[in-house]
């Protein structure tokens, strides 16, 4: 959705319901777009059968309000100890539906991720809070899913400048300038009478810029990370020294790695002060998939929280890798909503049809025009198991016939089997999992909804669109 060029309003509306549902929860964007989209083709139909928008917009709003007080009913069970285990097992369909087969691989690197770096929260169900940007995704092309890891830490890309490639128990100055011999602002001559005057010319720099990274080392630094260039001369001393040197010239790379090392980047040359100073446990660089990486490690500050975590992926190609990236983005934010609110509904479509099936018993019992809205917006639910059973090659008409008789019947768990119905050696060739293991999690399934209905109400509360042609740039 965010790489469209979208002009029309009302896609629009539909462009920004996914966005906030993406900023809010992370995932649920397709649900949101698609459900949106359903409900305004229902509108359509409404219409040529006659009825008013404002007859619509009502029965919708009844149909939105009782799928609100019909969701929190279908919780099948809630997360209440948050530990590896569980948090892998909440957000694995997450994972699963981005990159099928990842899930198992993804969902308990992401886990161990997001417990590291969560912090004690009163405000949440499980007593934590996530920080999805405490997370951080390394990409490493070559290799493959199963060699992704975590590092309790920071990890740059690139090597370290210096000969001394490791250091233990580091304090770490990070100067957000390089370090050089800065030139003077305006232009100045000088004028040399013979050959003493030259060789103290340059003496005076050596001196100056020797006097400045002793006193660094005198510190008690052993890591050094600038911002910008290096002199050769400021490496040659920074070796004797007997300290470790990276470039790390991406400002956002400096802002988090002094995030995750708990320092402050300086704008001068010379000693960082204690408070200003990083520290890490081991700093080391190491070749992974033929290319060198500089890892920050923290491990004895486990136990406080660890200010960042980077998870280090691998994969054949760079779409893999993209994909990748974008399952392990939706299942921080996942971790994030599950800390927050654990409760988890039955996933696999088996919470939509349930709901379809309560609205549309609740749109018989409605007197006027607005019940044929209702019908509507219960028929719309449907989409979800119809989609995933098209996906899996399954015969959608058959597998909702037998999902719909399956909820009549009372079982509110029943979802979409997407890998029984099409392997021959299973019993189950109807496509339809009685016994659903898959849950989703409720806080973003209301969400998606709530934002998916708003958005189709507003644009049915429109009555006349007037669009300005496009500006031709002078022609």
């Amino acid at each position: 959705v965010q790489e469209l060029e979208i002009s029309h309003p009302a896609a629009k509306m539909l462009s920004l319901a996914a966005t906030m549902q993406d900023s809010e929860c992370g995932d649920g964007t397709n649900l949101t777009v698609s459900f949106a989209g359903g409900l305004l083709h229902s509108t359509e139909e409404l219409l040529r059968s006659g009825l008013h928008t404002s007859e619509i917009i009502a029965g919708f709003k009844k149909a939105g309000e009782k799928l609100h007080s019909i969701l929190p009913q279908l919780v099948t069970s809630t997360v209440t100890e948050v530990n590896e285990e569980t948090l892998a097992k909440g957000i694995m369909p997450v994972l699963a539906a981005k990159l099928y087969g990842s899930g198992e691989v993804l969902a308990p690197i992401v886990a161990q991720a997001c417990l590291a770096t969560a912090n004690k929260s009163s405000s949440s169900t499980s007593g934590l809070a996530v920080n999805p940007e405490a997370v951080r995704v390394c990409k490493i092309l070559g290799g493959n899913m199963g060699q992704s890891q975590v590092i309790h830490g920071f990890v740059a890309l690139r090597g370290v400048e210096t000969s001394i490639t490791s250091a233990k128990d580091a304090k770490i100055t990070v100067f957000g300038c390089g370090i050089e011999a800065s030139g003077t602002e305006a232009k100045g001559t000088v004028l040399m009478k013979n050959a003493e005057d030259l060789k103290g010319y340059n003496k005076s720099e050596e001196v100056k810029m020797e006097e400045i990274i002793k006193s660094i080392a005198d510190s008690g630094t052993k890591v050094v990370v600038s911002g910008g260039t290096v002199s050769e001369m400021a490496l040659h001393f920074i070796e004797r020294y007997n300290m470790v040197c990276i470039k790390i010239p991406s400002k956002w790379e400096l802002r988090r790695l002094c995030s995750a090392v708990n320092a402050s980047a300086l704008v001068r040359l010379g000693p960082a002060t204690p408070d200003e100073m990083g520290y890490a446990d081991e700093v080391s660089v190491q070749e992974i998939g033929g290319r060198p990486v500089t890892i920050f490690r923290q491990t004895k500050s486990l136990e406080d929280g660890c200010k960042l975590a980077t998870i280090l992926l691998r994969a054949s190609t760079s779409n893999v890798l993209a994909d990748l990236e974008r399952a392990v983005d939706d299942g921080v934010h996942a971790c994030k909503q599950l800390c927050k609110d654990g409760r988890l509904v039955p996933g696999a479509g088996a919470t939509e049809m349930e709901l379809a099936v309560q609205i549309r018993n609740f749109a018989d019992s409605c007197p006027g025009l607005d019940q044929y809205a209702i019908r509507a917006f219960a028929k719309t639910l449907e989409f979800c198991p119809k989609i995933l059973a098209e996906n899996a090659g399954l015969n959608s008409s058959h597998v909702l016939a037998g999902l719909s008789a399956a909820h009549v019947n009372g079982n509110a768990q029943a979802g979409v089997d997407i890998e029984g119905g099409l392997d021959g050696t299973s019993d189950n060739k109807t496509g339809i999992l009685m016994d659903n293991p898959i849950c989703d999690i409720l806080i973003t399934k209301e969400s998606a909804f709530s934002l998916a209905l708003d958005a189709a109400l507003t644009v049915l509360k429109v009555d006349q669109i007037i669009m300005s042609k496009p500006a031709r740039g002078g022609r």
